[in-house]
């Protein structure tokens, strides 16, 4: 844990084909998800750093936030710095969580159903066992 670690939410790994999102597309959310420390500071990250850990081109990152941005999931909102120089874009997931939040929803709703059903079985009353005499006995 002290060498870094990102909280991210299981329900968009689970339902990632459901989304519409492949093994690439979750590999960037999550590349851009660990550079995002504070809800008001979204992640920043350069695409030539996220295809350096990836392994890709950085192009095919390039490619692919656009794709993530056309279908609504990410927005790109361009930087600049005190001498107008394009620095590297900041990131917003709210189209990625408008579209888990009902697969998130579903789930909640799964594991409290299993949880009642767990309590009802557990606080169920059994039977009570007892002897029958026989006609011989």
């Amino acid at each position: 844990m002290a060498a870094g670690w990102t909280a991210f939410p299981s329900v968009i790994l689970e339902r990632q084909h459901g989304l519409g999102l492949d093994a690439v597309d979750v590999n960037i959310i999550l590349h851009l998800a660990k550079h995002w420390w504070y809800s008001d500071n979204p992640p920043h990250p350069s695409k030539r750093s996220i295809a350096t850990s990836m392994g890709v081109d950085p192009s095919t990152v390039r490619r692919r936030i656009q794709k993530l941005e056309e279908l609504g999931f990410i927005e790109r909102v361009p930087r600049h710095g005190k001498d107008g120089q394009q620095l590297s874009n900041v990131y917003r997931f709210d189209g990625l969580i408008r579209e888990a939040t009902p697969f998130a929803q579903e789930a909640l709703e799964a594991r409290k159903k299993k949880k009642e059903e767990s309590n009802e079985r557990l606080t169920r009353k059994r039977p009570k066992i007892s002897l029958v005499k026989g006609r011989n006995s």
